[in-house]
């Protein structure tokens, strides 16, 4: 059964707009985790500019299946042993992007993925990188250790979105899938996902997990946290 993480960055966004305790952080993750989230997704970023240590402290003290985002520094690798979350994502970070943009640079970043990566295993914390879909960083992935990637869909939803040709993209992601699953990867896929984008991934067997967060989090406003995270599980089942 292919399984849903829910981004609760933006939630925190929202929190931190009036710089008080509201919306909270603990509760929007047990409440997620309530209404169907099979895991709830955070990026502690370098800048703190959504989600602060003391969310990441506070969701990792309870039962809820905790993914952390962060990025291949020493800090964060500190901080994310101090906490000990289920799952670990590391993905590429620049301070003045407004979202992350693109997958890790695994070629030039090899020796220092691989030690992280090594790291985390050891503590038997699931790991996961944040990738563009081709195929030399599906290989790279696979010689780094890490036991799942999580293919960056950004590209193929806005093509999507602005209705435009987006068949070679997700024959991208495709053949992507079919190669990390045969060497043993687990495949995610992430970014920018809205209801359309996530059907028709759903449909690509391999693919075992998806994470949402801004549109989910925008959707929400409208249609209620729980139906939108029901909607989504209904669309990948």
């Amino acid at each position: 059964m292919k399984k849903l993480g829910v981004n609760i960055d933006h939630i925190a966004t929202l929190r931190n707009a009036r710089g008080e305790g509201h919306p909270n952080i603990l509760f929007a993750a047990k409440y997620a985790f309530k209404h169907g989230a099979n895991s709830i997704t955070i990026h502690l970023r370098e800048d703190r500019r959504h989600i602060k240590d003391y969310d990441l402290k506070q969701i990792a003290n309870t039962n809820i299946p905790l993914n952390l985002e962060l990025a291949a520094s020493k800090d964060m690798l500190k901080i994310a042993l101090k906490n000990k979350p289920n799952y670990i994502c590391i993905v590429p970070e620049k301070r003045k992007e407004i979202t992350t943009e693109g997958g890790l640079d695994l070629r030039r970043n090899t020796h220092l993925i691989k030690k992280i990566v090594k790291t985390f295993k050891n503590k038997k914390i699931r790991t996961s990188l944040f990738i563009d879909p081709n195929l030399n960083s599906i290989k790279l992935s696979k010689v780094i250790g890490t036991d799942c990637v999580e293919l960056h869909t950004g590209k193929l939803s806005t093509l999507i979105k602005k209705k435009l040709n987006y068949l070679n993209e997700l024959n991208k992601i495709k053949k992507c899938a079919s190669l990390g699953k045969s060497l043993g990867l687990e495949i995610h896929a992430g970014h920018g996902l809205d209801y359309k984008t996530t059907k028709i991934l759903s449909k690509i067997k391999e693919i075992e997990e998806f994470n949402i967060g801004h549109f989910l989090i925008g959707e929400s406003i409208f249609n209620g946290l729980g139906n939108t995270i029901k909607k989504f599980k209904k669309l990948i089942k």
